[in-house]
């Protein structure tokens, strides 16, 4: 391990090119090629990644946003704050039955948050129920739960509560797309300046198996169409950037597509990015190293809402 370690930081120095990850390790990734392999892309990007404690940056872990054991958030938050500042919601994958917003040695998901405080942002980094005890809709109604508690007390950590922005990856980025277009599941209208959408599912297809998929949305596929995010999608005004990895799983691909066509169609065109040489799982665990591919799309996106918010 200490050889690797020693390597990289010798990769790291000489074959670097701003704004890309090593030569060699674009080419680890290319060769794990479309599939989700997390423990391989982890041992690539772990070592890229800060490790805690993190300087200038203060953390408050598992605030208790609702009831059940698994409705925790950790809330990071820059030392040197002057004013309010937007804040960035992240909402993990794990295949609709598992994962979590940190494991115990892991960078991820803090190198999320780290990113944030790096972009003058608060970091909110929610976990949620899951799979098959929690079926459909229990991740929806956490993430609001986990909204509704941001906007009550993040004044407090320096953030914005009217300035939220929502990002999700793979499931996690199912969950962010169905709060936004199921606003009945929460009685409420969806809160939200703008949501980053990674990798995930939008028009539920039962022709096609996807690991997690009829543990949480059901079995009785007949209802699929009614849960799927996609027409929701079209009918609400939250701005949207819509993302998957060059090298991502054609299945991820094609939900991405869909969904900017169909919004498209709708005169709603999204943002929309495919990040150059990223995977299903090297798209975000490379999130704030020197790699830009997803860093790029969403400080352009992050900023536009700044301007129309502004202009408003």
């Amino acid at each position: 391990m200490r050889n690797f370690l020693a390597l990289l930081l010798i990769l790291m120095s000489a074959n670097a090119v701003a704004g890309e990850l090593p030569q060699e390790i674009r080419e680890a990734i290319r060769k794990i090629g479309p599939v989700i392999n997390a423990p391989e892309t982890a041992k690539l990007l772990a070592p890229l990644q800060r490790k805690e404690p993190y300087a200038g940056v203060t953390v408050a872990r598992d605030e208790r946003y609702g009831a059940d054991e698994r409705n925790r958030l950790d809330v990071f938050r820059p030392n040197d704050r002057s004013s309010k500042l937007p804040v960035l919601l992240f909402v993990h994958g794990g295949a609709y039955e598992r994962g979590d917003k940190r494991a115990a040695g892991s960078p991820f998901y803090d190198n999320v948050m780290l990113w944030a405080i790096e972009h003058q942002m608060v970091g909110v980094n929610m976990t949620y129920r899951l799979a098959p005890a929690n079926p459909w809709p229990a991740a929806v109604k956490d993430i609001g739960s986990a909204v509704a508690w941001t906007r009550a007390n993040i004044a407090q950590f320096g953030g914005d509560p009217d300035r939220i922005i929502l990002m999700g990856h793979s499931a996690g980025a199912t969950h962010v797309s169905s709060y936004l277009a199921h606003p009945e599941i929460n009685s409420d209208d969806p809160v939200g300046a703008g949501a980053i959408l990674i990798s995930g599912t939008y028009e539920l297809k039962p022709e096609i198996e996807v690991p997690g998929q009829r543990s949480y949305f059901g079995s009785d596929t007949s209802l699929w169409p009614v849960r799927s995010s996609i027409g929701g999608l079209t009918k609400m005004k939250i701005p949207l950037l819509v993302a998957h990895g060059e090298l991502d799983v054609p299945y991820y691909i094609s939900q991405a597509d869909t969904l900017k066509d169909r919004l498209c169609n709708e005169s709603r065109c999204p943002s929309f990015a495919v990040l150059t040489g990223q995977s299903h799982m090297s798209e975000i665990y490379g999130l704030n190293t020197m790699d830009t591919s997803l860093s790029e799309p969403m400080q352009l996106f992050i900023k536009s809402l700044a301007k129309t918010a502004a202009s408003n």
